[in-house]
């Protein structure tokens, strides 16, 4: 009898085991055995667990997300993780750009001559055109005598190009961790918005600056528009992506925006005298240098490198740059209105 009990109580220990409650106690438990250092997902993983793909930076050591599900991969932006400060510093961005952008198409160009336009131009000088020296003496000027409207594109298309960057590199640093052929599509996508900021940069600077010099004004934004065209094509190279080509990214790209230094330097021999001028030239000085900075800790991969796995969730040098990036473009939007600004007031 005590033999027999014996059997039945064996037997109801393998069916316990063996039922599915006690089989996801025990599965649920061995991601915490593999993970104890991640403090928001069970899931979430070491650098030296991650397939290939994803080790970019040995300096992070955890809190990693791996070939998660597509779902969940989208829900991570609420979820704690190495990716969380990079996604949300570009999305605020992103969001910030397009806020700034219904704000510039709401405002009436100063050289229309409707009445709304005048109602503008009379009663908000203290705001979007007060800077802009050029329109002390416009803003009271009859609306018939005003200068045509001149074209607002090249500044949508600044606008664009910050927005289409901001959007792109969150999307990337959300999504890259599903798959491998997720993680090259993001990426690509990431280096043509990157492309795509530093060539939309151009477009106010020089349309507005050489407006009255069709030579110039084209030689300077197909040369930029060609050199950003061939950077998203060198960014198709597989090896492109790799740790290793780190250095020849932020080259590639700094080189892209030092460039901008040959037209502000033509308008400053051209315009050296106007107030406008040296404006603008010190908004695009105080971004290139929020931009330099940017690259250098970018490449050097600064401060992680020195304290490897105390800045794996906050501080560390990609969450950096993304800072500076924003920081650098809306620098450049602020100029963007001075130059805006002076050419709806003068025309050509």
């Amino acid at each position: 009898m005590c033999y027999t009990a014996s059997l039945t109580m064996a037997s109801s220990t393998v069916k316990l085991e063996n039922s599915p409650a006690m089989q996801f106690l025990i599965s649920s438990r061995e991601p915490l055995t593999k993970t104890h250092n991640s403090i928001s997902s069970p899931e979430l993983t070491d650098y030296d667990s991650l397939p290939e793909f994803l080790k970019h930076n040995e300096f992070i050591l955890s809190y990693y997300r791996s070939e998660w599900p597509l779902r969940k991969t989208i829900l991570s932006i609420f979820s704690l993780h190495n990716e969380t400060v990079n996604v949300w510093t570009h999305l605020i961005g992103f969001i910030i750009f397009f806020l700034l952008s219904l704000y510039a198409a709401s405002i009436s160009p100063l050289g229309t001559t409707n009445s709304s336009s005048t109602h503008f131009a009379a009663s908000n000088s203290s705001t979007y055109y007060s800077f802009v020296p050029a329109n002390r003496t416009v803003i009271e000027t009859e609306p018939e005598t005003l200068p045509p409207a001149i074209t607002r594109w090249p500044f949508y298309v600044y606008l664009a190009g910050a927005m289409f960057c901001l959007l792109m590199s969150s999307a990337c640093h959300l999504l890259s961790c599903h798959s491998a052929r997720t993680c090259y599509l993001m990426f690509r996508l990431d280096y043509a918005g990157i492309s795509a900021l530093i060539v939309s940069s151009f477009y106010p600077l020089v349309y507005y600056s050489f407006t009255c010099n069709p030579f110039f004004r084209q030689l300077y934004l197909s040369s930029i528009t060609v050199f950003g065209s061939a950077a998203v094509a060198v960014s198709l190279v597989p090896v492109f992506d790799t740790p290793q080509f780190r250095p020849f990214r932020a080259v590639l790209f700094a080189c892209m925006g030092a460039s901008g230094v040959v037209p502000i330097g033509h308008k400053m021999m051209a315009f050296g005298h106007r107030p406008e001028a040296v404006l603008t030239t010190g908004y695009e000085a105080v971004m290139l240098t929020f931009y330099g900075i940017g690259v250098m800790v970018y490449a050097t991969r600064v401060p992680e490198r020195w304290l490897p796995g105390k800045f794996d969730l906050a501080g560390h040098s990609h969450q950096l740059f993304h800072v500076l990036v924003v920081a650098g473009a809306y620098t450049h939007y602020l100029a963007s209105l001075v130059y805006l600004g002076w050419r709806e007031a003068e025309g050509c």
